[in-house]
C-alpha cells in the first residue's frame, strides 16, 4: 500500500488529535480568566449579528491588511451568499447568511473567523510553539517555527486554521486579530471597517458588560446567551444573536471546559516519545517502502 506525504501528516495529525479528544468526559470546569499570566487583560472583539448588514467590509478590510489575494469574485457581489462559506488561506474572514426565524423578510449574517480561545487548543497540540497565546489576547502564528504537522488543524473546535495544500512552500493560515495592528494603538481593521457597529473590539471583561447591558436592556432583541463566554472555556471573540445559534451555523456541543485542560492529566502521565513514537515509525515506514517501490519499478524497467 502506497501513501502520499500529505495524506501520512493527516494521519499523524489525526492521532494528535485523538490524543485531545481522550479525557473529555473526565475534565472539570474551568474558570475564565480575564487576564493573562502576566497580568495583562485580554482583548477581544463582541459581534452583534443583529447589527450585521451583509456588506462585508470586514471581509475587504481583512483582505487588505493581510495583504491576500484578491477573490475572483467582488466584495459587493450577493452571489457568496448563495451557499456557506468556510474560511481558507486566502480569507481569514468570511459572511455568511441565513434565514431568519424570527423575521423571513430579514435574513442573518454571521461573521466567521477565529475565536481567539482564552485557552486555545491549537496552541496546546502546537509542538514547536507555532501557534501561540500572546498575553494581550489573540492567538497568533509563527510560520517560521512551523514544521507542517498541522495538529492545531484537527484540535480546533471551529475549524478556522487552513493549510496551503496548492503552495510550493506552504504554511498554516489564520486570523491573527490584528495583532501588529494592536500593538500600534489601532483597532483590528474588521471592526475599524464595519459602517454598523456590529464588530466591537475592547477589552473582554468590557464587552461582556455590554453584552449583558444590550441583552437586559433589550430582551425582545436578543437570545439570553452570549455566545463564547463559557464555550471552550471562553473565547476572545464573542457573539449575540436573536435567534438560536445552532440555526445560524454555531456548534453549541463545545460544553465550558478549556479543550487543554481536557488531556493535561493524560499528557503528564505519557512520556512525549510514547505519543510520538508511532508516528514517527509510521514515517520510516513510509519512507523505506517508498524507496523500494522505487527500487522496484527500476528493475522492472531495467528488465
Amino acid at each position: 500500500m502506497t501513501i502520499s506525504r500529505r495524506n501520512f501528516l493527516k494521519v499523524a495529525g489525526a492521532a494528535g488529535g485523538v490524543l485531545l479528544a481522550g479525557g473529555a468526559r473526565s475534565a472539570r470546569t474551568a474558570q475564565t480568566p480575564q487576564t493573562s499570566s502576566e497580568g495583562v487583560e485580554f482583548n477581544g472583539m463582541l459581534i452583534d449579528t443583529t447589527k450585521c448588514i451583509g456588506c462585508r467590509a470586514c471581509e475587504e478590510a481583512c483582505n487588505e491588511a493581510n495583504k491576500l489575494p484578491k477573490p475572483s469574485v467582488s466584495f459587493s457581489a450577493e452571489s457568496v451568499f448563495e451557499e456557506k462559506r468556510e474560511t481558507t488561506p486566502d480569507a481569514y474572514v468570511v459572511v455568511n447568511r441565513f434565514p431568519n426565524g424570527k423575521n423571513p423578510d430579514k435574513p442573518v449574517f454571521v461573521r466567521r473567523q477565529c475565536m481567539h480561545c482564552v485557552e486555545p487548543s491549537c496552541a496546546s497540540a502546537c509542538l514547536c510553539k507555532a501557534m501561540e497565546k500572546m498575553p494581550e489576547g489573540p492567538t497568533v502564528y509563527h510560520k517560521d517555527r512551523c514544521m507542517g504537522c498541522r495538529y492545531c488543524m484537527i484540535s480546533c473546535p471551529f475549524d478556522i486554521p487552513k493549510f496551503e495544500f496548492d503552495s510550493a512552500s506552504p504554511f498554516v493560515r489564520k486570523c491573527i486579530g490584528c495583532y501588529d495592528r494592536v500593538a500600534k494603538g489601532e483597532q483590528p481593521a474588521c471592526a475599524e471597517a464595519c459602517p454598523e457597529g456590529a464588530t466591537l473590539f475592547g477589552k473582554r471583561r468590557d464587552l461582556l458588560e455590554e453584552a449583558r447591558k444590550r441583552i437586559y436592556r433589550n430582551p425582545d432583541r436578543y437570545r439570553q446567551r452570549i455566545y463564547g463566554e463559557h464555550e471552550v472555556g471562553g473565547t476572545g471573540y464573542m457573539y449575540l444573536s436573536a435567534v438560536p445559534f445552532r440555526t445560524i451555523g454555531f456548534r453549541i456541543d463545545l460544553g465550558t471546559t478549556h479543550y487543554p485542560e481536557l488531556t493535561s492529566g493524560f499528557l503528564s502521565a505519557v512520556p512525549l516519545v510514547d505519543i510520538l513514537w508511532p508516528a514517527v515509525l509510521f514515517g520510516f515506514n513510509y519512507l523505506i517502502s517508498d524507496r523500494e517501490e522505487e527500487r522496484g519499478k527500476e528493475s522492472g524497467d531495467e528488465e
